[in-house]
């Protein structure tokens, strides 16, 4: 007959292991849990990169203005600095007339008090005086007369120049700080996108791709028609579509949007500013029912993107730095007017 021997019970010591083990691996799972949160979907990844582009594009558009007026700043500087050359050299001829009309004097019985402190190092004080001229020819006075404009004159030139000088110096930190905020937002896109798979990438690259292409064919199957010179610049867009969107190029081979739109501009003969905050005022605004191919059309409230309209309710534009110059619905973002050039 067999005998039925009754489990061994485990031990108090053994039940508190256990009961530890257990509780650590719930620990674990936890904060492993709390460690490696869901990892986003492709669409998640798409959308936050298109926010980060934005962001990126804006900061872009203020560089963009900012090395605009460094450039108009830095000619104005150069023209006025040659003003004041030569307008010193003005000065130094009038001061050599009088100083031969010094010593002509001089040598016909002694120079005239008056004119020996004009000559002096610092004469500005005692030229204002009126009472100095008493005592000299006609001749010195219109002489001493010319040697006081010069002298006003350089002094508000070489203050315009100093202005501008401080204007640039700020202008310059813009330019550094704009450019600074649009790379670390793409830096912050691209370690986004590198969170998905190689295979994820591919994938969102076609879907892009594929929509850009059936995009493109809508504007060919809608035969629309454009002429002048905005028609001009719309088929000089059309050259472009698939290259690079960089931020502050404007061409031949890679652009921004606003450098698109000027460059397209230029190959129609027409010259138009660099930047969309400065394009939205180069023509007449007109509403969306009043478009026609190669207008400029400006999205976002705060104007920082353009395209070219390229009829059927499509935009030819330079994107972003994923998408690059390509076709796409304009009810894609949010629309504000377009303007008309010319």
């Amino acid at each position: 007959m067999a005998s039925h021997r009754r489990p061994k019970q485990p031990t108090r010591a053994r039940v508190t292991v256990l009961t530890s083990v257990a509780a650590a691996a719930v620990a674990l799972t936890a904060q492993s849990a709390s460690a490696a949160p869901a990892k986003p979907s492709k669409d998640e990844v798409k959308s936050q990169v298109d926010a980060l582009y934005e962001e990126a594009e804006q900061a872009t558009e203020k560089f963009n203005g900012a090395k605009e007026r460094q450039a108009t700043l830095e000619k104005e500087i150069g023209q006025i600095q040659d003003q004041v050359a030569r307008g010193q050299g003005e000065l130094n001829d009038l001061r050599s007339a009088l100083g031969s009309m010094a010593s002509a004097q001089y040598r016909n019985g002694g120079i005239d008090p008056s004119l020996a402190l004009l000559l002096s190092e610092d004469p500005d004080s005692y030229l204002d005086k009126a009472s100095t001229l008493e005592h000299l020819s006609g001749k010195q006075v219109e002489a001493v007369q010319k040697i006081q404009a010069k002298q006003r004159t350089l002094a508000q030139q070489r203050q315009e120049a100093s202005g501008k000088l401080a204007d640039l110096d700020a202008t310059r930190k813009e330019l550094a700080e704009k450019k600074k905020v649009s790379s670390e937002k793409l830096a912050a896109a691209q370690a986004i996108l590198n969170t998905l798979t190689a295979q994820e990438r591919a994938a969102l690259k076609d879907e892009e791709t594929r929509a850009s292409r059936a995009d493109g064919q809508r504007v060919e199957l809608g035969d629309v028609k454009a002429s002048g010179r905005a028609g001009a610049a719309l088929a000089a867009a059309k050259t472009k579509v698939g290259s690079a969107y960089i931020s502050g190029h404007e061409g031949p081979n890679s652009f921004d949007c606003s450098g698109l739109t000027q460059w397209a501009y230029k190959q129609a003969n027409v010259s138009i500013s660099r930047v969309t905050y400065t394009q939205a005022n180069d023509g007449t605004r007109i509403s969306r029912s009043q478009l026609q191919p190669g207008d400029l059309v400006f999205f976002y409230g705060d104007l920082h993107h353009v395209g070219l309209y390229a009829g059927n309710n499509m935009t030819l534009h330079a994107s972003n730095p994923r998408g690059g110059v390509k076709y796409e619905s304009m009810d894609n973002m949010p629309f504000q007017f377009g303007v008309r050039i010319g």
